[in-house]
């Protein structure tokens, strides 16, 4: 049973509550059922450690079953990377099954429920049968075929079983109930015509069972004692029911099935529609591009197993759709990579560093500790030499009083070696410069115990030594959309929001000792972040994907368009407070600009709307938003964008006024604008008395127009 020590989930307590009410543990099996049309994403990783889990800790069986009925969509390839996703994960199935291996048993019962009078073939079209079905709030009318004879029924279903009929000319329907208040009670498909072929019975099957007939009988024949799935499944619950009673058998083991949140993650996507079609369009390179929500684009990525695990863990399992922070995700990869991965040395943007001081033609090999954090990794050998990379970034020829890497006349330590001191640059006819030329301390070698060496200096730098350097193709991925739920707009398609910066290719140059690393071996490099080989590796070519930085960045991103809105808000009170029309602007412009910089779709959208008020700082600042922002006012609920025009065009404020008026001047919508034209007009036959004379210029501008 679950440990007492720790709180139980809800399905859990499901679970309890059944062994409790008299059902033997010996009886208790799980299942996870994915249907092969696409590779398995992250929210299946949560429902693989959801069902897996319970095995583990109910010491019971837990099948890998395949819902296999929809030739149409799914291949073998995706049954081979389900299965590698699922034994990648760590877990291990009893047995592995398909709803195609009970197509006959499926059979047999859909004519048992045609001799009961309780299925029946319908010959009208889908858009007939769509209208019959009626809607959510009226009820549905009787198929004309409804009350065909048993005879008939079983005399077609034989038929189109033969494949003597074209699909879509007739399907097999439950019989139920055409007023339920279930849409989906409404006389469901049970079997359509395909002539298609299927990845494991061949050609033998012209008709193939729907998910909601195959799910539940095969659940039944699996002796499957608790069918857990997503809650768009529950209203699915009434009909999974409904069709065990047409077979149960009182003596075996009835399935139950409940339904658990799905938890989406935010700035991707895990529908397989739409990953699909991310790949289809070719917006990715593949299903397992590192970009990707699918486990295998995230173990291509670097993620490990054990970080995949623990996220699912760590969300948990609800009763209500949640939208995760995929920070959480790329907390529990730093985590895991942090205590078992060698830490090395390669250089992303080099520039060239010479000691000017080191004897030409030398060279040592320091010890580098491998990971702090596990005292077992040991030590290696790096070798310095006179010419270094060092990172570009990691230089600044005159600098301020707070940055702690290398300047002229300034001290810095080289990382496992010597403290050095910037001298001069060089630098080539644009003025960029080409190489920094320092001096070191011959006494200082890190580690050597020396006075010298032991002195505190402003900051450490990695580096490579350039006559040992080994090249590498370095590919920095980003989050593959610029919003946090780019599916979540309904007037937006998803493709909208992708980050068009998701994916750079640079040239890097990393230490000898990387020189024969493998696929999926996995480094931090120091000071950058964390890299995993990628299968396009070669002996002559090395070629790392960027897993995760050491830092969130995207945290530190949002934080800081946060701050740079709540500034800008403050900012704008002092546009009603200056004299001059030349302060004014000055204002309006370091606010567009900062406003200008506000990448996050739903920052802006939330900014807009929470500033429709009757606060004329508000008004102002939410038509700036409208001004200057990325979006256009089709973003933004229409709802939203009239209510914010109606009040900034009666605003006592002639800055609103007319800030309004210049925008809805200038909107792209002509239609949309005609709805404020008896507003413009009221304002040109009766202007306010603060009313400026340009305000007045414009309202006769707009009148004419």
């Amino acid at each position: 049973m679950a440990s007492e020590e720790k709180s139980l989930n809800f399905i859990e307590q499901i679970i309890e509550e059944d062994l409790k009410s008299g059902l033997s543990q010996t009886k208790l099996h799980f299942r996870f059922p994915p249907e092969p049309n696409g590779y398995l994403h992250i929210g299946h990783a949560s429902s693989i450690a959801l069902n897996f889990g319970l095995g583990i800790d109910y010491q019971s069986p837990v099948n890998l079953r395949f819902d296999d009925t929809n030739p149409e969509k799914e291949e073998q390839e995706f049954v081979d990377a389900i299965k590698k996703d699922v034994e990648w994960l760590g877990y291990t199935w009893a047995e592995e099954r398909y709803a195609s291996d009970y197509f006959q048993q499926l059979y047999d019962w859909a004519v048992l429920l045609i001799k009961k009078d309780k299925a029946y073939v319908d010959s009208q079209s889908s858009e007939d049968m769509a209208i019959q079905k009626g809607t959510p709030s009226t009820v549905g009318t009787d198929s004309p075929y409804r009350n065909r004879s048993v005879e008939e029924n079983l005399d077609l279903f034989e038929r189109m079983k033969n494949g003597e009929f074209e699909a879509g000319t007739h399907i097999l329907r439950a019989k139920i109930d055409m007023k339920s208040t279930n849409m989906l009670m409404r006389d469901p498909i049970m079997y359509r015509i395909l002539h298609r072929h299927h990845h494991r019975t061949g050609d033998d099957w012209k008709i193939y069972p729907m998910y909601d007939w195959a799910h539940g009988q095969s659940d039944y024949l699996e002796e499957i004692s608790h069918s857990f799935c997503t809650l768009e499944f529950l209203p699915h619950r009434e009909l999974y029911d409904w069709f065990l009673d047409q077979i149960i058998d009182e003596n075996q083991i009835r399935p139950k099935q409940r339904e658990f949140a799905r938890r989406n993650l935010s700035h991707t996507v895990v529908s397989k529609r739409k990953l699909q079609q991310l790949v289809k369009e070719k917006h990715v390179n593949g299903w397992d591009d590192p970009r990707m929500s699918t486990i295998s684009g995230l173990r291509r990525r670097g993620y490990t197993a054990a970080s995949l695990r623990n996220f699912a863990n760590t969300i948990g399992i609800a009763k209500r759709d949640n939208l995760i922070n995929v920070s959480v995700l790329e907390f529990c990869i730093r985590e895991d990579l942090n205590k078992i991965v060698p830490r090395v040395m390669a250089v992303l943007d080099p520039v060239k560093l010479v000691i000017t001081n080191y004897p030409e033609g030398k060279e040592e090999w320091l010890e580098a500790e491998n990971n702090q954090e596990d005292e077992n990794a040991g030590f290696r050998k790096v070798p310095f030499s006179r010419e270094l990379y060092i990172e570009r970034e990691d230089f600044l020829e005159e600098a301020p009083a707070k940055f702690f890497r290398l300047t002229l006349g300034k001290e810095v330590r080289l990382k496992n070696a010597y403290i050095i001191k910037g001298e001069s640059v060089i630098k080539d006819a644009a003025g960029n410069i080409t190489e920094i030329h320092v001096t070191y301390d011959t006494d200082s070698l890190s580690g050597s115990g020396t006075e010298a060496s032991q002195r505190k200096v402003s900051g450490t730098l990695h580096w490579v030594s350039i006559q040992h350097a080994v090249e590498a193709e370095v590919r920095m991925y980003d989050r593959l959309f610029t919003d946090e739920a780019p599916d979540s707009y309904k007037d937006k398609n998803f493709l909208d929001f992708v980050n068009p910066n998701s994916l750079e290719i640079i040239k890097g140059f990393v230490e000898p000792s990387l020189a024969t690393a493998q696929n999926e071996d996995k480094f931090q490099f120091q000071r950058l972040g964390y890299f995993t080989v990628d299968k396009d590796s070669t002996a002559s070519k090395l070629v790392f994907n960027k897993t995760v930085g050491l830092k969130d960045a995207w945290e530190e991103k949002g934080k800081k368009e946060e701050n740079s809105i709540n500034n800008s808000l403050k900012d704008i009170n002092k546009y009603f407070k200056v004299e001059t029309k030349p302060e004014r602007i000055a204002i309006e412009s370091a606010i567009g600009e900062s406003i200008k910089n506000v990448s996050s779709f739903s920052l802006l959208q939330n900014s807009l709307k929470k500033n429709i008020n009757n606060n004329k700082a508000s008004l102002l600042f939410a038509q700036f938003i409208l001004k200057y922002s990325h979006l256009k006012s089709a973003d933004f609920e229409e709802e939203d964008i009239k209510k914010l025009y109606t009040m900034s065009l009666r605003s006592e404020s002639s800055f609103v006024r007319s800030k309004a008026l210049l925008n809805l001047r200038d909107l792209e919508v002509e239609n949309f604008r005609d709805q404020f034209q008896d507003e413009i007009l009221k304002l040109y036959s009766n202007p306010p008395k603060n009313a400026s004379e340009r305000e007045i210029e414009i309202f006769s501008e707009m009148v004419k127009k």
